[in-house]
């Protein structure tokens, strides 16, 4: 039987707006449409976990109007446990605006909104979830203090603990660090934690070594359309993912977290947790939106049937 995923973090619309290219500084430009999407990364993560077979709750908040609403049934439709949700008044449901060029790349501004009340307080409420669950994940779009609190009541209990750090901070404490699994940066992300240039290969071995002498278990790092590097004691593994054309590359990371972490419930190996996210989300690139964007577990089977 699948093990039980706890995802804790944050649940946003997404206001997707689609543009010719970036607008430089003080440019106003016209955007040609603009979309609504279920988003966040924590969301994300667990729609993602959630539609790929996973057995999943969610903690995290959001405000009690429209957007919140919505955010609620499309994880419920992706069958995640959402009943530890807490909707909160008088403030409102986290919103992101993201801004997508014809290439598919991206920028994002998110406002927390109800996002900021996923605090210590509130998991302590909900100790239950955390002593349930085999397998935590989490991200940094709530209070630094709650996602810390989060991993050190996991590592207490003995679950696996997955970060993304995302979006990364100057530096993570070391004594959460020794109590990470899994972290899973993108080169970006790798380069502000490890304080290397995260460009080449090369680099990017370097930049996991630091986070490795710092006690992480496993340093998975994303390097878009060239696929993904394992970094632990054993080695480096570097897997390369399929080649596609991209129309929204807006929740790929997540939709590789969720995968990652539903084929670690199921017993796959690291290398093997590592393609079946990299199908998962070669899939999720070539589609529009967030969580709508997430394949099924069905579609990734198929496609991994007809390639390997």
């Amino acid at each position: 039987m699948s093990k039980k995923i706890l995802i804790v973090g944050s649940l946003n619309m997404d206001l997707v707006v689609q543009i010719e290219t970036m607008p430089m500084v003080g440019e106003t430009i016209l955007g040609r449409d603009v979309q609504y999407f279920p988003g966040g990364k924590g969301a994300n993560q667990a729609c993602a976990s959630g539609k790929l077979g996973g057995q999943a709750t969610m903690l995290g908040c959001v405000g009690a109007d429209g957007f919140g609403n919505s955010l609620l049934q499309s994880l419920a439709n992706a069958n995640i446990n959402t009943e530890h949700i807490e909707v909160k008044e008088n403030i409102a449901t986290g919103m992101a605006f993201i801004y997508v060029d014809t290439h598919g790349s991206n920028s994002i501004v998110v406002v927390s909104g109800a996002n900021s009340l996923c605090n210590t307080e509130y998991l302590k409420n909900h100790d239950q979830e955390f002593m349930d669950c085999d397998i935590l994940i989490i991200q940094m779009e709530i209070a630094y203090d709650a996602v810390y609190y989060a991993i050190e009541r996991a590592f207490e209990l003995g679950k696996t603990v997955i970060l993304n750090p995302a979006p990364a901070p100057k530096e993570i404490p070391d004594d959460i660090l020794k109590k990470i699994d899994y972290i899973t940066p993108n080169e970006g992300e790798l380069a502000r934690l490890s304080g290397k240039k995260c460009d080449e290969i090369q680099d990017i071995h370097e930049g996991a070594r630091v986070l490795l002498d710092k006690g992480v278990k496993n340093v998975l790092v994303t390097i878009g359309d060239r696929g993904s590097v394992l970094v632990n004691k054993e080695g480096i593994r570097q897997f390369e993912t399929r080649k596609v054309i991209p129309v929204d590359t807006t929740a790929a990371g997540d939709c590789f977290n969720g995968a990652f972490a539903v084929a670690v419930a199921e017993g796959k190996q690291p290398d093997e947790a590592v393609v079946f996210a990299n199908f998962a989300s070669s899939i999720e690139v070539t589609r529009a939106g967030a969580q709508a964007s997430i394949p099924t577990r069905d579609e990734v089977d198929a496609l991994i049937s007809q390639e390997v």
